[in-house]
């Protein structure tokens, strides 16, 4: 598994939690830097995921 999978993971998870705790608080910029680090981890984790895919097609095409 990629870095960039995980650590996408880890950031929309933050993100989750920051736009929650924001919502909850009423603090509309916590709510907005947590919407803002879950599309930047979603994003970093497809950037993963297409690496993973690209080794494995390498991977198979060795064989």
């Amino acid at each position: 598994m990629d870095k960039d999978r995980i650590k996408g993971t880890a950031q929309k998870i933050k993100g989750s939690i920051e736009k929650t705790v924001g919502r909850l608080t009423g603090n509309k910029k916590l709510e907005r830097d947590g919407m803002v680090d879950k599309a930047v981890g979603s994003a970093r984790e497809g950037v993963g995921k297409a690496k993973d895919a690209v080794r494995d097609a390498i991977k198979d095409r060795s064989k």
